[in-house]
């Protein structure tokens, strides 16, 4: 079988990304060369390829998921929100600038030609692509410059399928609403509703999808059930939980939810930990008396710094007598100075002082996976950052392609590092904690929840169906 198909959503954070990496896994399992493909992602949640290139976490978890390596034509363009108004744009895996909303839309024709290249090169290379949209395909006052949703599916000739979250409520005025808004060139192109996160009986649907496809045409290809203990790499902060209190875990874990918050997948590995609770927290008050503090990784440095000082949470974290682990821009923070003529503008700026380190932002960023040792574990990682640190103190030792050099700093109950994902090394993370080994390998917990993610297409989908689009996808000849 050979072709593609896009997946749209009714609205974000609605389960796309999941349904393309169910499908990814269902395909690989058949012996198909299958590959993920997100023509732009807007997302602080990064991902390192071997090759040294930034793309959207999801798209690297989706190859995972169909068993091809993750690489820079898989999410040609990335946009990382440095501010209410502007991004970091990323294309083709390097960053090459920072864009407010006019002048991105200034870019979209050239940005237009990348993507249908990207698309192309892979459809060269593998049986089936699977194309994700994002938001929805229905935002009247972008149609016109879509380079995403149903405007590159009509020119790659690619049918799309829509997928809506019931457990929203709504479910179905939202399909009928993302057809009836589209233009009448690209409404055909919409083959199948998925109706996502259900909760209870399907039978309660009653003769709700028959009268959807009645009114507009497009039949119900699936109704999909909530799926417990499946938590793939999120995109964004919509997917953060919402700040809780301790859960009386014997670990508790408060993880600073900075405004501009990034690669906060690091902690999903803490999350899969029976004796370890993880809660995010944005104000003093509900710091407590956790166990582990971090703060986590950033695209605002500087302006999160200023965040956390403005809320008292640097003092609530002094006193609260916590070991303290810093990531990247968390990192950075935990040092003496920042010097930021890059992301910033701000130049000098006093650090917390926990840390003997120093960070000067650069104009290149570093994009790298890592491998060494820490705490006498093996350790791997990746690096995503403009900020260098030279520090005095410090914990890790790396060791791989890039040479061999010293990494992070530690004082007392404060550490940091560069490296994110090292809490997915099974060894390193219970040495961190100091706890005993629970058995639980992290990379074999996430293939079972893609498993778990293709299962339940399986039983859930007209999956007969999808393979008829999917040929109808095929490129010409």
């Amino acid at each position: 079988m050979r072709g593609g198909l896009m997946v749209c959503g009714t609205a974000s954070d609605v389960g796309k990304s999941s349904v393309v990496a169910g499908l990814c896994r269902v395909l690989h399992r058949r012996g198909l060369r299958v590959a993920p493909f997100k023509a732009q992602n807007m997302a602080n949640n990064s991902y390192v390829t071997p090759s040294g290139h930034e793309i959207g976490r999801a798209q690297g978890v989706q190859a995972l998921a169909a068993g091809a390596e993750p690489e820079v034509a898989m999410n040609p363009i990335l946009l990382k929100p440095t501010g209410e108004r502007t991004s970091q744009v990323v294309v083709m895996g390097r960053p090459v600038g920072h864009f407010d909303a006019a002048a991105y839309q200034a870019e979209k024709p050239r940005l237009f030609v990348t993507v249908l290249e990207a698309l192309a090169d892979l459809r060269t290379r593998f049986d089936v692509v699977i194309v994700e949209g994002a938001g929805s395909p229905s935002e009247i006052n972008l149609l016109h410059s879509d380079l995403v949703n149903l405007r590159l599916a009509a020119a790659a000739g690619l049918p799309a399928i829509v997928v809506g979250d019931i457990d929203r409520g709504g479910v179905f005025a939202a399909f009928y609403g993302t057809v009836a808004l589209l233009p009448d060139d690209l409404r055909p192109l919409v083959r199948g509703f998925v109706v996502n996160k259900l909760r209870g009986d399907p039978a309660l649907l009653a003769e709700g999808p028959a009268e959807l496809e009645r009114r507009c045409g497009v039949p119900t290809l699936g109704v999909l059930p909530y799926l417990h203990g499946v938590s793939l790499d999120a995109e964004d902060s919509l997917a953060l939980p919402e700040v809780a209190p301790s859960d009386g875990s014997a670990i508790d874990v408060a993880v600073i939810r900075f405004p501009r918050i990034a690669n906060f997948t690091d902690f999903d590995p803490l999350m899969s930990e029976p004796a370890v609770g993880v809660r995010f927290v944005d104000r003093a008050a509900a710091l407590g008396r956790p166990d582990l503090v971090v703060l986590p990784g950033t695209k605002a440095t500087v302006a999160d710094l200023e965040w956390l000082r403005g809320r008292g949470l640097d003092r609530a974290i002094e006193a609260c007598g916590a070991r303290v682990l810093g990531i990247c821009g968390g990192y950075q923070m935990m040092g003496r100075t920042i010097v930021d003529d890059v992301e910033s503008g701000r130049g000098a700026v006093d650090g917390l002082g926990w840390l003997d380190a120093e960070t000067v932002f650069g104009p290149t960023k570093v994009t790298r996976q890592r491998r060494g040792r820490a705490l006498n574990q093996r350790v791997t990682g990746y690096e995503i950052h403009h900020g260098r640190v030279r520090s005095a103190d410090p914990w890790i030792h790396l060791d791989d392609a890039y040479g061999e050099e010293p990494e992070g700093a530690v004082s007392g109950r404060f550490s940091g590092t560069t490296l994110h994902g090292l809490l997915e090394d099974d060894g390193f993370r219970a040495a961190f904690l100091a706890i005993d080994p629970s058995g639980l390998s992290f990379a074999a917990a996430r293939e079972d929840q893609l498993d778990r993610l293709a299962d339940m297409l399986e039983a859930h989908l007209d999956l007969a169906a999808i393979d008829g689009l999917i040929k109808e996808g095929a490129p010409a000849t």
